[in-house]
């Protein structure tokens, strides 16, 4: 279901034997999403990383190999944007948050992340709307998933 979906929007993905990754079975090469279903712990895994290469500029995408962040500086972080487009995708497909927020991610804080969203506290939607990807509110619903 996951991998459909990521397919019907535009995110590549391609199954790889992977070494030792940020997240386990999973890797960002250059706008494609490698997985290793060996290594994979948690299939959400996948919506957030996807939601890493979706937040993307297009020479980001072109660019950006392994952990996100190295290639940000200060200040540029969008992991608040990834969770909450991370959250759009699981509503959209009718997938229980717990999928994406499992217990060991997200530094403990995925039950707090689950309550905030399912109470409305959209935190990074405004990056979302600034992106043109949603329109406010309409959250979580989605104009379109990936940056242009």
């Amino acid at each position: 279901m996951i991998l459909d979906f990521l397919d019907e929007i535009g995110i590549k993905t391609k199954t790889k034997s992977l070494g030792n990754t940020f997240l386990p079975g999973i890797e960002i090469n250059r706008g494609v999403l490698l997985y290793d279903p060996e290594n994979l712990l948690y299939p959400g895994d996948l919506l957030h990383e996807a939601g890493h290469i979706a937040l993307m500029t297009e020479e980001e995408r072109e660019t950006i190999v392994g952990n996100v962040k190295e290639y940000r500086s200060p200040g540029q972080d969008d992991e608040m944007g990834v969770m909450l487009w991370s959250y759009a995708a699981l509503k959209h497909l009718n997938l229980k948050p717990e999928v994406v927020f499992h217990p060991e991610g997200y530094k403990g804080d995925s039950e707090m992340l689950i309550a905030s969203y399912e109470n409305g506290d959209y935190k990074g939607l405004p990056l979302l709307v600034w992106m043109e990807l949603c329109e406010s509110l309409e959250f979580p619903k989605m104009a379109k998933w990936i940056r242009e």
